[in-house]
C-alpha cells in the first residue's frame, strides 16, 4: 500500500469521491530522526497499512493540513495514542469531538506548542491564507497548511492544486479538461469559483515560490516528478491571472 517517493518519504493512495467524481487521495509519510513518522492526510488504517508504517517507525505525528482532510485522523490517533494530533486551528471549530493535541502554528509561535521550533525538522511549512473552494453550502474556506521536505525537495499540498491525468477515471479526466486540473498543477473550478481574495492567495504562493522544490505531491491526481516548482507557478498564474 505505501509506495516509495524518496528516501524517507512514502505515499500511500485509497478511493475517494467527491461531488461523484471518481478523484482518489493520498497520505504522505515522512520519516524523521529516530524513525519517528509524520503522517500527513491519513487514510483509512487498516491492518495491512498498520503493518507497514510499524516496519518504517513509530507513528509520532499526526496531521489534519485543512478542514476537509480530517476524516481518519481520529482513528490514526486511537491506534497511535502517543503521536501527537495536529490540525490547522479552526478544525477545533469545525469538529470540536476530534481529540485534536496541537493546533499548527505559524513559524512565529505554535498554538499550544511549549516553544517556536519547528517540530518536524526537515519539514518545513506555511500557511495557505485566502484559499477557499465551493462547497455545496457555498464558497468554504480550506484554511489549508503546505509543507515541504527540504531533503527530496518536495512540496506536499494537499487541496491547494491537483493534477490529474490519464490515469484518472475518464469522467474525472473530462471534468478536470473542462474546469481545470487535468495536466496542470492548478486550482480547480471550484476554487476559481470560490476564491475572491487573490491578492492574499498570491501573496501566499509568492512565498511557496520562495522554496526551491522539484517534486509535488497532491492528494488528488497524480505526484508530479519533475519541474513541479515551475508547473505550480504557470498553474497559480493562470488562476490569479497575473505574472508571479
Amino acid at each position: 500500500m505505501l509506495r516509495a517517493v524518496d528516501r524517507d518519504l512514502w505515499v500511500a493512495e485509497q478511493p475517494l469521491r467527491y461531488f461523484g467524481l471518481s478523484i482518489g487521495t493520498h497520505m504522505t509519510v515522512i520519516r524523521q530522526a529516530g524513525d519517528e513518522l509524520v503522517i500527513i492526510s491519513p487514510l483509512q488504517l487498516s491492518e495491512a497499512l498498520a503493518s507497514e508504517l510499524g516496519e518504517l517507525g513509530t507513528v509520532a505525528h499526526i496531521i489534519a493540513p485543512n478542514l476537509y482532510h480530517y476524516l481518519f485522523a481520529a482513528d490514526f490517533k486511537a491506534a497511535y495514542p502517543a503521536a501527537t494530533f495536529w490540525a490547522t486551528a479552526a478544525l477545533r471549530v469545525k469538529k470540536p469531538e476530534l481529540p485534536i493535541d496541537r493546533a499548527i502554528g505559524h513559524r512565529q509561535g505554535f498554538a499550544n506548542a511549549p516553544s517556536p521550533d519547528n517540530p518536524w525538522p526537515g519539514l518545513e511549512y506555511l500557511f495557505f491564507d485566502g484559499f477557499k473552494t465551493l462547497a455545496p453550502s457555498g464558497p468554504d474556506p480550506l484554511d489549508e497548511w503546505v509543507f515541504f521536505h527540504v531533503a527530496s525537495r518536495t512540496l506536499i499540498l494537499t487541496d491547494t492544486a491537483f493534477c490529474f491525468d490519464e490515469n484518472s477515471a475518464w469522467l474525472t479526466q473530462l471534468v478536470t479538461k473542462i474546469g481545470g486540473g487535468y495536466k496542470s498543477l492548478s486550482p480547480s473550478l471550484l476554487e476559481r469559483v470560490a476564491t475572491t481574495d487573490k491578492e492574499t492567495v498570491k501573496a501566499a504562493v509568492e512565498q511557496v515560490l520562495r522554496w526551491n522544490f522539484e517534486r509535488v505531491i497532491v492528494a488528488h491526481g497524480s505526484i508530479v516528478d519533475q519541474g513541479g516548482r515551475e508547473q505550480f507557478k504557470q498553474g497559480y498564474e493562470r488562476f490569479l491571472g497575473c505574472t508571479l
